[in-house]
């Protein structure tokens, strides 16, 4: 299959993946490594684990930050 025909669709799944990441709150650990590469050069990135642990306590260790 021609690359033209491929790359759209992965694309668009990409990005319809990303959307659902962002909606539940999933950790982008590929994106944080960006940031870090770009933002912050000279820092050693957490491991994915940390990264993932980081993220929980950021989102449920807030006090107000759910309604439940």
């Amino acid at each position: 299959m021609p690359d033209s025909l491929v790359r759209p669709g992965a694309s668009l799944l990409a990005r319809a993946a990303a959307a659902v990441r962002r909606v539940i709150g999933a950790p982008g650990y590929e994106e944080y490594l960006v940031h870090m590469q770009v933002r912050h050069p000279g820092e050693p990135p957490l491991s994915a684990d940390a990264y993932a642990r980081d993220a929980l306590a950021r989102r449920y260790d807030r006090p107000g930050s759910r309604c439940c």
